[in-house]
């Protein structure tokens, strides 16, 4: 019966350092504490804490699509027609999101909008 010898490869540099690497790693677990209920710290925020906070509020008077030659031909006395008449409501956005509609108004020398409609969504 012949023995045959087992040749075991030899382990390469990076072999030797990964296998380094791995022994030196300690991992410890450890137990946490269980935690307890929170208790509510203060008054609750709710609605009326948040009516200060400052939103982005935006009108848009129509759209328009343009060829690129016609944006880069616009020029100061340029005219833009937009997609809706004279008459139509403009859109009020919050958050960028519909909120409501309305017409357009004139006071002293500023614009402003006269709600008509809120936007159910």
């Amino acid at each position: 019966m012949s023995q045959e010898t087992q040749q075991v490869p030899e382990t390469t540099q990076l072999e030797r350092a990964i296998e380094a690497a791995t022994r030196s790693v300690a991992v410890r677990t450890s137990r946490l504490d269980a935690l307890e209920a929170g208790k509510p710290v203060g008054e609750p925020l709710g609605v009326e804490g948040l009516r200060d906070v400052p939103v982005s509020v935006s009108i848009e008077l129509g759209r328009v699509r343009l060829p690129l030659a016609e944006v880069l031909a616009l020029a100061p006395g340029s005219l833009v027609l937009l997609d809706r008449a004279a008459h139509e409501p403009v859109d009020l956005f919050v958050g960028g999101r519909p909120y409501a509609r309305g017409e357009v108004v004139v006071v002293g020398e500023k614009y402003g909008i006269r709600i008509t409609s809120l936007t159910t969504s």
